[in-house]
């Protein structure tokens, strides 16, 4: 696929999208074997953008101008391209006509949407395309969801190395992780709960742990996701409710099925949040529980809503630098072979920055640079991270994207 560019970075005025160029620039330059573009619809920002990320060598990044409301220019930004890497968001409102383009025109593409309902929309709309063009189009590529996606696909590996076999289960849990909440995240999950008042479907899509499964295909034997207080007798500890488990366990079950079913098609994943031993840990988790319980109750009803918009970050507001540059995320995994009960796996995947934004834009960074310039299994299609990339993914992410995956 011959291209004027490699990546378009699109919505890079944002607060993650401002991230992802300066690490572009840090990482790859502008003049070495990576081209790249940062693009949005505001000329002046896009200068400031690349001002911030390069310095007096700003004037060497191209910069385009577009506007989701203008779908030809849209177009004809998808077709200069290899891949377009986007951070615009809510996805469900700005996301589409993107999206529809790169399946159009076999341009790949890679975002950081958790918007379930609108990852439904473009498997239903655009996987065929997408198949048919040779575009891959891979959805979750930031802290949602690539330490789960792979993190698994590690583990997997693994346990086939080492026993022979799958794991029949997984468990994913949050050991310890330090990071702040942007606007734009928040402003997406808003999006969602008033697309859900609006349409009560998508209430459903959001509570089927296997939503993002292909139509007509075998389903396992997941439930719903933790909400109250457990103990896990595995990782000996009181766990809580994971805020990111209603996308992430989705994206891991979707991975499966993609692969016919790799892992089994009994295969059980969840995710949660280990909060401790003793009364202590039981107390951390029943209290994290409540608070995730009255934040979703407040985040489902107009008026509470809009009580909490008044009071969360507006989009393009991000935690500090200082955090997005020393947070970190610290993930354990056990996985259990389907035949023996004795063949258990631990691994460990660790990040460095702020999980949501310093490590995340490390990792769309590398997704788009990967879908971009590394020989990948696989053709088109609404994939996952771990489906469309795989082994090339999981060596950029351990090489330049501060991440670690290791078996404990």
């Amino acid at each position: 696929m011959e291209r004027e560019f490699d990546v378009i970075l699109w919505g890079a005025t944002g607060f993650t999208g401002q991230l992802v160029a300066e690490y572009l620039f840090r990482q790859y330059g502008i003049d070495g074997d990576l081209s790249w573009a940062i693009a949005g619809r505001n000329r002046d920002k896009l200068a400031q953008v690349a001002e911030q990320a390069a310095g007096n060598q700003a004037d060497q990044i191209p910069v385009i101008v577009a506007d989701t409301t203008d779908s030809e220019a849209i177009d004809s930004m998808v077709q200069r391209t290899r891949v377009v890497c986007t951070t615009v968001g809510p996805y469900a409102l700005y996301g589409t006509v993107v999206v529809e383009a790169c399946a159009k025109h076999g341009t790949h593409c890679c975002d950081l949407t958790g918007e379930v309902q609108w990852m439904v929309k473009t498997i239903e709309q655009f996987n065929s395309a997408a198949e048919a063009s040779g575009a891959k189009i891979v959805h979750t590529c930031g802290f949602d969801s690539i330490p789960s996606d792979m993190g698994v696909f590690y583990l997997q590996k693994q346990m086939q190395e080492k026993f022979g076999e799958a794991a029949g289960e997984v468990k994913y849990r949050v050991a310890d992780t330090v990071g702040g909440v942007s606007g734009g995240t928040v402003a997406s999950m808003m999006n969602m709960m008033e697309e859900a008042r609006e349409d009560p479907s998508i209430v459903d899509i959001l509570s089927d742990p296997y939503s993002l499964n292909p139509q007509n295909m075998p389903r396992g034997e997941d439930v719903q996701d933790q909400a109250g207080a457990t103990y896990d007798k595995d990782f000996m500890q009181w766990t809580g409710p994971f805020v990111m488990a209603g996308i992430n366990t989705r994206v891991v079950r979707r991975s499966n099925a993609l692969k016919d079913y790799q892992y089994g098609q009994d295969f059980r994943y969840s995710e949660a949040m280990l909060m401790g031993n003793g009364p202590s840990g039981y107390m951390k988790a029943a209290m994290l529980a409540g608070m995730s319980g009255l934040m979703m109750l407040a985040a489902a009803f107009s008026p509470t809503r809009s009580l909490l918009q008044r009071v969360v970050p507006e989009p393009g507001e991000g935690p500090s630098r200082d955090m997005i540059e020393n947070g970190y995320f610290h993930i354990e995994l056990i996985g259990k072979s389907h035949s023996d009960d004795g063949k258990v796996l631990k691994a460990k995947v660790s990040g460095v920055g702020d999980p949501g934004y310093g490590a995340t834009s490390k990792m769309l960074a590398e997704s788009a640079v990967c879908l971009a310039k590394d020989d990948l299994p696989g053709g088109g299609g609404v994939l996952t991270p771990s489906v469309a990339m795989g082994d090339k993914l999981l060596g950029r992410l351990q090489t330049n994207g501060g991440m670690t995956f290791e078996t404990a």
